[in-house]
């Protein structure tokens, strides 16, 4: 489809019915585009520079908008992270806009809670003096979405303390929305108010260094399995199955890896599948599937 350097964030947005990917680059200055047509064939520019792209996300409710990340830069100190708001104007393109400035923030998303919609986001760190100091947390904040996003928006910390908080995962409960966020205290479930102004809903699932997070109902029994990396940016990919007492590990992956960086729980050819992706070592992209009673990984492709 096209060549971009060092290409971090996948995403899409659906437009005048149809869907279109975004695709954009974790390096300073690379071009994030945009790609439409029956085979993704038309190219659009979405915004030249600058890059340090980890999150693109629709808005809910609002078919020519989204928001991103820009300028997370993990080796830049003090953080220039930011959020940026997209708006596509007919005539004129994509025209970006800056929301606010969040050192460091890594992951986020937007969830509707009672007909708002609310930004929910994660920082890797909240300070750091070089690329590996962790000696500050995370947090995970949250806020209403204006109308306007380029108004900012008004947050508060849901959750501190927080080491490597690098994960996340947007789930489903009951048709409603949930987040699973990971770090080095384990796995966050964060569960939004039914209402307005209501509690937010906080709750560690799994302990444990987790890096990545997916979720999928591999085995058809009604109840989504956990697929993590472990640790940050680890070398063990593992799948956990809840039980009466919690979670037990019921798989790993048994391949020598390094840098293990993404996962995804999804369907291949209508089948419940996890995929995910290694960077060193063989830097193997392969799925998992739940085949004859027995967990299967099949290598996609290597190298």
């Amino acid at each position: 489809l096209d060549d971009i350097k060092r290409c971090y964030c996948a995403s899409n947005i659906c437009m005048n019915g149809e869907n279109h990917i975004l695709l954009a680059s974790e390096d300073p200055d690379i071009a994030c585009n945009m790609y439409s047509g029956k085979d993704f064939e038309t190219k659009e520019t979405v915004w030249i520079h600058p890059g340090g792209c980890m999150s693109i996300i629709p808005i809910p409710n609002k078919e020519k908008e989204f928001l991103a990340v820009q300028e997370f830069y993990l080796k830049v100190s003090p953080s220039l992270a930011k959020i940026v708001w997209g708006k596509y104007d007919d005539e004129k393109g994509w025209q970006i806009k800056d929301v606010l400035s969040l050192p460091y923030i890594h992951r986020f998303d937007i969830y509707e809670v009672d007909g708002a919609n609310y930004f929910i986001g994660a920082t890797i760190a909240t300070s750091k003096k070089e690329k590996n100091d962790w000696s500050v947390p995370g947090r995970i904040y949250i806020g209403k979405l204006p109308e306007d996003p380029s108004r900012g928006i008004e947050l508060k910390i849901l959750k501190d303390g927080l080491y490597r908080n690098h994960g996340y995962w947007h789930g489903k409960e009951n048709g409603k929305d949930v987040g699973y966020f990971g770090s080095d205290q384990g796995i966050l479930k964060v569960t939004p108010p039914e209402r307005e102004n209501g509690e937010w809903k906080t709750e560690f699932i799994l302990e444990g260094q987790i890096g990545e997070i997916a979720t999928a109902d591999l085995d058809g029994d009604g109840i989504e399995e956990i697929m993590t990396i472990e640790p940050f940016h680890g070398n063990s990919i593992q799948i956990y199955k809840k039980e009466e007492n919690g979670y037990k590990k019921v798989w790993t992956y048994d391949n020598t890896i390094d840098f293990a960086h993404t996962l995804v729980g999804t369907t291949l050819c209508g089948k419940p599948s996890f995929v995910a992706g290694v960077r060193r070592e063989e830097a193997e992209l392969f799925y998992v599937q739940y085949v004859d009673g027995a967990y299967k990984a099949t290598v996609i492709e290597k190298g």
